[in-house]
């Protein structure tokens, strides 16, 4: 299922700056944060994604390579003080911890510009303009206020709040920080085959949309049941800090229920795809499986 993790390895070794340029201190950090122990599912779902739409796999790399580049920014960023205040991320110390909050700051920035730098030239992606132009828009919303950073922002605005937050509020919260750099991952590389028709290109963004809400439900599951061990980052935290989580709002039996009714629908519409979806198929049964 993650055959592609030492190739995305690679690719973001290649195009990562090296420790050595100066500022050194900045590119290790990057380095650090990108390069280290991860599942990798979001470019695992890029490169699955393309196999459906019978991408050659190394126009994929450039695509996987701005994706996880987002996330890990994002990672940073929410580790922060100011954010979720965490010391502990993929096994290790969070970047801030190992560095300094304010190099972890640069290295989230030059992440996400680096992620779009990647977009426009890469030329192993070989994309016209109005392609590249469609990848850089999708990924770009994706990382916005209508995607991760709104969702961030509704998320720490609910956890400072009294207030008992809604279904639908927790939904928007998770659809947004979670579930939109999910969907961009899938949806991305569908921009590189001309000849889908509209059907299949729904088809994938109900896909895209519903295993993305899954995943995250799993998550909130995990920090819930599992340990810190297992998972690589403090369990039990999103509970400490008073997080709007779906156990918290539903518990555990019915979140579970929840998640298995979005996978069910995320992999009803992968049998319209004409394509063969297995890889993106086997992803999801990890993604709702997954223990960490």
């Amino acid at each position: 299922m993650f055959q592609h993790i030492s190739r995305i390895q690679d690719a973001l070794d290649a195009r990562l700056p090296s420790a050595d340029a100066s500022p050194q201190r900045l590119h290790q950090a990057i380095r650090y944060a990108v390069l280290g122990n991860g599942k990798r599912v979001r470019p695992a779902l890029v490169y699955a994604s393309g196999l459906a739409f019978g991408i050659d796999i190394q126009r994929l790399d450039g695509i996987a390579c701005a994706v996880e580049m987002i996330h890990a920014y994002s990672l940073i960023h929410d580790d922060l003080p100011a954010m979720d205040n965490d010391d502990l991320r993929r096994g290790r110390a969070t970047c801030h911890i190992e560095y300094d909050e304010a190099t972890a700051i640069l290295a989230g920035d030059a992440l996400q510009v680096l992620a779009f730098e990647i977009l426009a030239s890469d030329e192993s992606i070989q994309a016209s303009a109005e392609q590249r132009l469609q990848l850089v828009k999708l990924l770009s919303h994706a990382s916005g206020t209508f995607g991760m950073a709104g969702g961030q922002y509704f998320d720490l605005a609910a956890t400072n709040s009294n207030k008992d937050i809604s279904f639908s509020e927790l939904q928007q919260i998770h659809a947004l920080k979670t579930g939109a750099l999910i969907e961009a991952a899938i949806r991305m590389p569908a921009f590189l085959n001309q000849d889908l028709k509209q059907m299949e290109l729904a088809n994938i963004e109900t896909f895209s949309h519903e295993i993305g809400i899954a995943f995250q439900i799993q998550d909130d599951i995990l920090d819930e049941i599992s340990d810190t061990e297992t998972l690589g980052k403090n369990a039990g935290a999103d509970r400490e800090l008073g997080k709007a989580t779906y156990p918290a709002l539903l518990g555990i039996k019915k979140s579970r229920q929840l998640r298995d009714e979005h996978f069910r629908i995320a992999l009803d519409a992968l049998e319209q795809l004409p394509s063969d979806a297995k890889a993106l198929r086997d992803l999801a049964q990890f993604i709702v499986e997954r223990e960490q």
